[in-house]
């Protein structure tokens, strides 16, 4: 019990816990999960042998879990943890503040709508609804991070919305495995998961050639199967880059920098 002093009730002399010693299982004839087998573990040694400091490995090495688990498990976080010699709880912070890493098991494709302001304004709610209504079942609308078919399969479709995906200039966006899909309407999002759910892959607007929720996280991880394809297709867009030409075309510049900052304002008289 807690005494009234808020002081815990003991009964005898309270001892610092033992001292926990971190060794790293990440090596051969490790029996941490079977889930992550030697090629995953090879890819674990590479991605830590880029930082300085090995904690710093820990946002692609969960990229890297995702890649083989489709989400980010229990058995995951413990393999980060004992990999970067962290604490299990140091490693779940970090995989539940970001939205990215998926603590449930993800579809073939993550398909993402935004809905942020000017998204939602120009159509992003209607596209958000109408594909929840479309990938649910028995009249009930599919919700933020749930899975249409059983996650991992050809078709499955794991649906969320987005408050941002940085393409205002060609809003109503939605990403699939983040390559993005622009302009997009309520018939023509409906369309694209009607293809992805046949199994086909469309082109995204910009960018890569289509793959798989797994084969993005593997990319996002820092690996690159296919290199050339993951850098191939154009990467912007000609509303993008409409400001800087017509800044170009009418000679516009930015003003210099001042040899001298302006003198602040006098501050108000307190009164």
């Amino acid at each position: 019990m807690t005494l009234p002093e808020g002081t815990p009730e003991t009964n005898g002399a309270v001892s610092a816990p033992d001292e926990v010693v971190w060794e790293p299982m990440v090596r051969e004839g490790s029996s941490l999960s079977p889930t992550f087998d030697d090629l995953t573990r090879q890819r674990t040694k590479e991605i830590i042998a880029r930082y300085p400091q090995s904690r710093s490995a820990l946002l692609p090495l969960l990229h890297l879990v995702q890649s083989v688990e489709g989400h980010v498990s229990q058995d995951g976080i413990r393999y980060c943890a004992e990999a970067l010699e962290l604490t299990t709880a140091e490693v779940s912070a970090v995989a539940t503040f970001y939205t990215m890493y998926k603590r449930t098991p993800c579809g073939e494709h993550l398909v993402s709508v935004c809905t942020n302001t000017l998204c939602a304004a120009l159509g992003g709610d209607d596209i958000y609804a109408r594909l929840q209504a479309k990938l649910g079942t028995d009249g009930r609308p599919l919700g933020h991070e749930e899975t249409s078919g059983e996650p991992g399969t050809p078709g499955s479709i794991t649906l969320e919305h987005a408050e941002c995906l940085a393409a205002c200039d060609l809003a109503p966006v939605i990403q699939v495995n983040y390559e993005y899909f622009d302009n997009q309407t309520v018939e023509s999002a409906e369309e694209l998961v009607d293809a992805l759910q046949r199994g086909e892959k469309p082109h995204p607007t910009r960018g890569a050639a289509l793959t798989d929720f797994k084969t993005a996280e593997l990319e996002l991880a820092g690996i690159f199967p296919d290199l050339d394809r993951s850098v191939e297709g154009p990467s912007v867009s000609v509303q993008t880059l409409r400001g800087a030409q017509l800044a170009m075309d009418n000679g516009w510049v930015a003003p210099p920098m001042p040899d001298e900052p302006p003198a602040l304002p006098d501050l108000p008289e307190k009164k």
